[in-house]
């Protein structure tokens, strides 16, 4: 399903089957080879599921049956990896400056995905759901549409919509603006809470709902709280928005505690065909090593404020890294161990190159090519994507220390998408908004509990770990005393930075939600610089793809990626280049 444009509707009931690019775990058929009878309803929210959780987190190795074929610039694609590299959550490599980070041909994949898989499904399935009652199916399809089209603006800015799936009658849509969309969604997700509360016959209900099964009650929880997150997203523009997310409030029918966290559940039982294990595990769990960076920013805020969430995120392959006090470089494996830091790095106090207790990541911006560090650098850990925790085994355990496919938790991760935590934070910035620190602390705290808490949980997935690295109950408590006495030193600045790194921590897994707080606030004014001095303005949206650009004469491509979103009413981009 990988037509060149990207909105030619499904016209033959052939096509619709095809349209139906289905990832049903449990699934013996294969599903490039449906036949006509079996383009149900049912078939289509299967594949509604997978492409949404797909739109978020990309795929690991270009399987044919998901709508992921070009790969571009990234690795591993998906929504969340573009806001992860620019908030440093992982470490861009691509490229030293913002202009050229990430291309027009980086976003095909999510625009197939979004249009001809999503979208193109949804507009199929909800006449058939209609017509055979199935209201609930129609409740998950808004929700994800809901979800995704505010994703697409919150990334490229104005996108098709309304003339997005206009079949071979219309196949250059316009553009609609991103208040519509975001106005189109909240009426979207006002019906679902209709639909998920309406009485239904139980033979009418899916048969496989990847999110929370059929407890409508949680789902009723996930679309508020999907709303709350809307009307924080434009209160820069929206002036009742604040009230909106106050009425929810009041309402107590949203996700308060982690057992209702909306998420997505890697099974991890299979390496291919489908490939059902968290995308970045099955990048970076290898024959040949690690593939991604992890970020010397975000490992080194953790590292040095005892964070006790540092040995679940990451998983350390060495013990020490070459240039760190008492290490010697190497210039095959680490270039910039020989190396002077660059003098803004000197003059801002940032660190540069190589961390401490074998920590190793890379630099915001270090493009230095891939030299044989695969089984030397730092890597994704338990949590989220169901890798190693980090026992210190490379001393203790040498012969277990690999990254091999199968090490861990097998890729049995989660991908987050809404989290009681995350809501705490929400209310959190909210506070700050309106001036109340004590409260914004009370929230920050209630956030960090949560985060830490489920964190930990996940050490089970490891059944080779020794728990005996894992922290204490005190080291929780001194660690969340610590961020506490932070805060309440701060001045008002500090405070808003305290609460954009520790949101950025609890959110590692998402990085739609740190690349949206980063340009609605501006904050952490912390992070790490880019290597180069000048990298250029700071990417407010991307680039609409390349390959619609050249098939839709109604896109033209914007000037540059400096260009913000609808609700982004800031005079600049957030400072921390």
């Amino acid at each position: 399903m990988k037509n060149i444009n990207k909105y030619i509707i499904i016209v033959t009931s052939l096509f619709l089957v095809f349209s139906c690019e289905t990832l049903e775990l449990d699934l013996k058929d294969d599903p490039n080879f449906l036949t006509p009878d079996q383009a149900s309803v049912d078939l289509f929210l299967t594949s509604l599921q997978e492409d949404f959780v797909r739109q978020i987190e990309g795929d690991a190795d270009f399987d044919s049956n998901d709508n992921w074929e070009t790969g571009g610039n990234t690795n591993g694609d998906g929504l969340s990896l573009f806001g992860t590299e620019l908030t440093r959550l992982t470490a861009s490599t691509s490229s030293k400056q913002y202009s050229t980070n990430y291309l027009g041909s980086d976003s095909d994949d999510e625009w197939v995905n979004a249009y001809q898989g999503i979208l193109a499904d949804i507009r199929a399935m909800v006449p058939l759901a209609e017509a055979n009652g199935q209201i609930r199916h129609i409740a998950i399809a808004q929700f994800i549409e809901a979800y995704v089209m505010t994703a697409m603006v919150d990334f490229y800015g104005d996108v098709p919509y309304t003339e997005a799936i206009g079949g071979i009658d219309n196949l250059n849509p316009v553009l609609d603006s991103g208040a519509s969309i975001y106005d189109a969604a909240l009426v979207l997700l006002d019906n679902a809470i209709t639909n998920f509360e309406s009485d239904i016959n139980a033979e009418l209900e899916p048969p496989t709902i990847f999110f929370y099964g059929n407890d409508y009650d949680q789902w009723v929880k996930a679309t508020n709280t999907l709303k709350m997150r809307l009307y924080n997203q434009r209160r820069l523009v929206d002036p009742n928005a604040l009230t909106s997310i106050q009425t929810i409030l009041d309402s107590g029918d949203y996700i308060t505690d982690t057992v209702d966290d909306f998420q997505f559940n890697w099974p991890g039982t299979s390496a291919s065909q489908p490939d059902t294990r968290h995308p970045r595990y099955g990048l970076n769990y290898t024959a040949t090593g690690a593939g991604d960076y992890m970020s010397n920013w975000l490992m080194n805020k953790m590292n040095t404020s005892s964070d006790p969430r540092i040995r679940y995120y990451f998983y350390r392959q060495i013990g020490a890294v070459p240039g760190a006090p008492g290490v010697p470089p190497n210039e095959e494996t680490i270039a910039c161990s020989l190396q002077s830091a660059p003098a803004h790095y000197v003059s801002g106090g940032f660190t540069f190159c190589y961390l401490e207790n074998g920590y190793w990541g890379r630099d915001h911006h270090d493009d230095g090519g891939t030299p044989p560090d695969g089984f030397l650098r730092t890597t994704f850990g338990v949590y989220p994507v169901g890798g190693n925790f980090d026992d210190d085994r490379f001393d203790t355990d040498p012969d277990n220390k690999n990254v091999a496919a199968g090490a861990g938790g097998g890729g049995a991760g989660i991908t987050p998408i809404l989290t009681a935590a995350w809501v705490d934070f929400m209310q959190a910035e909210i506070a700050m908004v309106n001036g109340d620190t004590p409260a914004a602390w009370t929230f920050i705290s209630a956030g960090l509990t949560k985060s830490i808490a489920k964190v930990q949980s996940f050490v089970s997935l490891d059944t080779s770990a020794d728990t005996s690295f894992e922290p204490t109950n005190t080291d929780v408590t001194d660690f969340i005393a610590s961020v506490e006495a932070e805060f309440n030193a701060a001045d008002m600045a500090g405070k808003w930075d305290v609460l954009g790194e520790q949101y950025f921590i609890a959110v590692f897994g998402n990085g739609i939600e740190s690349y949206n707080f980063y340009r609605r606030t501006g904050y952490p004014t912390t992070l790490q610089p880019s290597l180069e001095p000048n990298p250029g303005t700071f990417i407010r949206s991307l680039f609409y793809p390349a390959n619609e650009v050249n098939t839709n004469a109604n896109i033209s491509q914007k000037p540059d990626q400096a260009q913000p979103v609808f609700w982004d009413n800031n005079p600049n981009a957030p400072v921390a280049n």
